[in-house]
């Protein structure tokens, strides 16, 4: 079954099928997890619980770039895995994880799993 997306997220990834796919699946994952929220800015698209949890953009709107999408997660602790490009340390209680994605298939066991983590936590 193909999740529904907000017009707004289709247009975010006009001209991007395989950034659109990767949302996609991604929001196929949340969608199994509960109630959750999404806002579509001009930069990402955010997932939102009580607070923002995952976020996806293109990179390619910032800089020379062939990644159809960026996952971001925001975690209460550091997750160490080679798999991401860059994590960060924003706040306090926030690690950032920023993970980049070429096609649906990335979103596997292992990201999910994460995109677990963070739902819970938001």
């Amino acid at each position: 079954m193909r999740p529904v997306l907000p017009t707004d997220a289709e247009s975010f990834f006009d001209g991007s099928p395989q950034g659109l796919a990767i949302c996609r699946a991604v929001l196929a994952v949340v969608g199994g997890l509960g109630d959750f929220r999404v806002n579509v800015s001009k930069s990402q698209i955010a997932l939102r619980r009580h607070r923002g949890f995952a976020y996806l953009w293109r990179p390619d709107k910032y800089v020379h770039s062939r990644v159809p999408a960026v996952l971001s997660l925001a975690l209460p602790y550091e997750l160490g895995s080679p798999r991401f490009k860059e994590i960060v340390h924003p706040a306090p209680s926030v690690w950032m994880h920023h993970l980049e994605l070429h096609d649906p298939s990335m979103v596997d066991a292992e990201v999910r799993q994460w995109i677990r983590e963070a739902f819970e936590a938001a």
